[in-house]
């Protein structure tokens, strides 16, 4: 998508993080927006940045778990804004704890937010962006969803499906429209501080500072990613080595993994 200025694009989870970050970058490049999150305050100053310039911003609150409220808000949207030019599938929660700790209700709300939710976005308005000239769809993956990580399997389990929707999208309409599975390492946000925790005595880990890259790095990523059309994109030195040492040596990833990485530091959390 050579042209930005003048383009629809469609945010999820764009009240903070890295959602807030690209919702403000594609405002900077002149596209119009449609702004969907559950935090309506955090959502509302968003919406006033963007706003500040100069393009056209509206929005609307919806729980991404639940698959009514996506529908009407597409409805909403189509209404109201118009066929947008761009999808970004952005929303996402985590957990860090043992598996068999979590609860069905934890898996479901993970599995709905982080996957199901992009994956119903697509279905509803991959006619719509067919029919645009240009159009691009960009989900916020993770570098997780290319490598191993202990006690995050509902997260994973997400973001390697949601690498796999990227990459089979891409195979079937590649030439037709831009697909992007953007998958930065860890990003210094609110979720590295918020997500739920597994167990009584579970203890929050702690990222250094050197391994997290800003959710502004990742917005400019974002944008000259559906600029030139990128397919897997890797965000960041450490997240990029980690990626090439899981597809060139993917025993001794699959052993480090097992171990805990204990020979790095072991305090890995959800990107």
């Amino acid at each position: 998508m050579k042209i930005i200025r003048g383009r629809k694009a469609l945010v999820t989870g764009a009240a903070s993080g890295i959602g807030r970050a690209i919702v403000l970058a594609l405002a900077h490049e002149g596209a119009d927006l449609y702004l969907l999150d559950i935090d309506e305050g955090a959502l509302a100053a968003t919406v006033r940045a963007a706003q500040e310039l100069g393009v056209k911003v509206e929005s609307g609150i919806c729980d991404l778990s639940r698959p009514g409220e996506i529908a009407a808000s597409v409805r909403a949207m189509m209404a109201g804004f118009g066929a947008p030019h761009i999808l970004v599938n952005n929303a996402g929660i985590a957990y860090y704890g043992r598996t068999h700790e979590m609860s069905a209700e934890q898996w479901e709300r993970i599995m709905a937010v982080n996957l199901l939710a992009p994956i119903q976005l697509v279905h509803e308005l991959l006619p719509t962006l067919l029919a645009q000239d240009e159009a691009h769809i960009l989900n916020v993956c993770s570098i997780f969803g290319l490598t191993p990580l202990r006690k995050a399997a509902t997260y994973q389990t997400t973001k390697f499906g949601l690498v796999g929707l990227s990459a089979a999208l891409r195979a079937e309409y590649g030439r037709e429209l831009g697909v992007t599975a953007l998958c930065p390492g860890f990003v210094r946000t609110a979720l590295l501080d918020t997500f739920v925790l597994g167990g009584p005595n579970q203890r929050r880990p702690v990222v250094p500072a050197w391994l997290c890259t800003s959710p502004d790095k990742v917005a400019r990523t974002a944008v000259r990613a559906i600029r030139a059309k990128k397919g897997t994109v890797v965000i960041g030195p450490v997240a990029r080595l980690v990626w090439w040492a899981t597809r060139l040596s993917p025993g001794l990833i699959d052993w480090l993994a097992r171990q805990g990485w204990r020979g790095a530091k072991r305090r890995p959390a959800s990107s």
